[in-house]
């Protein structure tokens, strides 16, 4: 997996900077970033605080992990079908 090279807290950061007035695209040179970063940002974090940003990190680490354990137990569910459906 990529790592990133900004942190929620620089990005909400970022966008703050923006919204008091500064522009969008001195905003990106500024920042080594592009227009569309910037925009998937500000579609993803905008009005965001940082402890929103955290709490939001937290809930997909545990929906990612939730949904992992689903998987696992519906394999298992599966297989276990799979050997009581054969005849002895």
């Amino acid at each position: 997996m990529k790592s990133k090279r900004f942190t929620e807290e620089q990005i909400i950061g970022i966008l703050k900077q923006a919204q008091a007035g500064m522009k969008v695209v001195e905003l990106c040179r500024m920042h080594g970033i592009s227009d569309v970063t910037f925009y998937n940002w500000r579609s993803k974090y905008g009005g965001m605080e940082v402890s929103e940003a955290k709490r939001l990190k937290d809930l997909e680490s545990e929906n990612r992990r939730l949904k992992q354990m689903l998987a696992d137990t519906m394999l298992e569910n599966q297989a276990i079908k799979d050997v009581l459906s054969k005849k002895w």
